[in-house]
């Protein structure tokens, strides 16, 4: 069993009160903010090491972003992965769900041949829950979103959605598209031998001239169709007004400042 998993590199979620919008680009500047893998992805990193277990195989994760991003890539590697590829260039910055599930499948197709890939149905920043389905699509493969329950086989994979009043479950061929939730398993932690050979481990990195047929015009900020218009800062002051005399007089003003608003 060849199994991808893309996984997306973002901000630290205790540190979002740090990261700050270029006002000319309206694209997060994350200097001085650390980088984890996005905690859905390590759902799908677990899921595909106990596939992996079960039925042997490879393991290769793929994620989009800067050079930086190895640090974060050595970490998924050593969960047991077996190699990594970091698709990095200036052209690919910026890009918004659409675009960077196109360039995920890029190097899907460039790399070739999994069975399965798998991936965390949405990201801890961004939220959209966009890039699996996307992946899919563009890679014209069977593939599924919200997936709280796995089960694969050499034959295909059982696997369980929740829906609004109760969860559904389908039978999908392989090669497929899967993104998890993080009801599907419980990630453990590295062992202190994986952390030291995930040093050792294989990693590549592929530029947009690497990838094969590359359409331009879909990858990066200015292939991507969603984009901030404008940002408001929004100002969390309050005026306060002291209301004087006596608990009577307090409430009495009390009640006329609400009926002002009512009427407003």
């Amino acid at each position: 069993m060849k199994i991808a998993v893309c996984v997306k590199v973002a901000p630290n979620p205790d540190q979002y009160d740090l990261i700050r919008l270029d006002p000319e680009t309206k694209t997060l500047v994350r200097e001085g903010v650390d980088s984890v893998i996005s905690s859905t992805d390590l759902h799908a990193i677990e899921a595909a090491m106990q596939i992996k277990e079960k039925l042997g195989g490879t393991v290769t994760l793929i994620s989009m972003g800067p050079a930086s991003n190895d640090k974060q890539l050595r970490e998924g590697l050593s969960y047991g992965c077996d190699d990594a590829v970091l698709v990095s260039d200036r052209k690919l910055g910026g890009a918004d769900a659409l675009a960077t599930s196109y360039t995920l499948a890029k190097a899907v197709e460039k790399l070739g041949g999994f069975d399965l890939v798998l991936l965390g149905n949405s990201s801890d920043d961004g939220s959209t829950a966009h890039v699996p389905s996307q992946l899919g699509e563009w890679l014209n493969l069977p593939h599924i979103t919200d997936v709280i329950s796995l089960e694969v086989s050499e034959g295909g994979a059982l696997v369980s959605k929740e829906l609004d009043g109760g969860v559904n479950t389908y039978k999908i061929t392989l090669p497929a598209v899967i993104g998890v939730t993080k009801r599907v398993n419980k990630v453990r932690h590295p062992s202190v031998m994986g952390i030291f050979s995930a040093k050792k481990k294989p990693m590549a990195t592929l530029t947009a001239a690497d990838l094969d047929n590359l359409d331009e015009s879909r990858i990066g900020l200015a292939g991507s169709p969603t984009q901030a218009e404008g940002y408001h800062e929004a100002s969390f002051g309050r005026e306060c007004v002291e209301i004087e005399g006596s608990e009577a007089e307090q409430a009495a003003e009390v009640v006329r400042v609400l009926n002002s608003y009512l009427k407003h």
